[in-house]
């Protein structure tokens, strides 16, 4: 999973994860990659819009996000 989220880093792509807020909730969260130091990740996240920090170790799944377009041939 850490790889994922390197490589959407790299290839400067917004992702969704799912993720264990402090208070045990899972939330669902669109977030643009600003940083990875260490096992955090400082992200924009759209959710909430605001710069946010999450911990590597409370995300459950990353999923890439899809333009509505890229489904689409020309």
């Amino acid at each position: 999973m850490k790889e994922q989220i390197k490589k959407a880093m790299q290839y400067n792509q917004i992702i969704e994860i799912m993720y264990i807020a402090k208070d045990n909730a899972i939330t669902k969260r669109r977030i643009k990659l600003i940083k990875i130091a260490g096992d955090t990740i400082q992200a924009y996240c759209f959710t909430r819009h605001a710069k946010r920090t999450f911990k590597m170790e409370n995300i459950l799944a990353v999923y890439p996000v899809m333009s509505k377009a890229s489904g689409l041939n020309a």
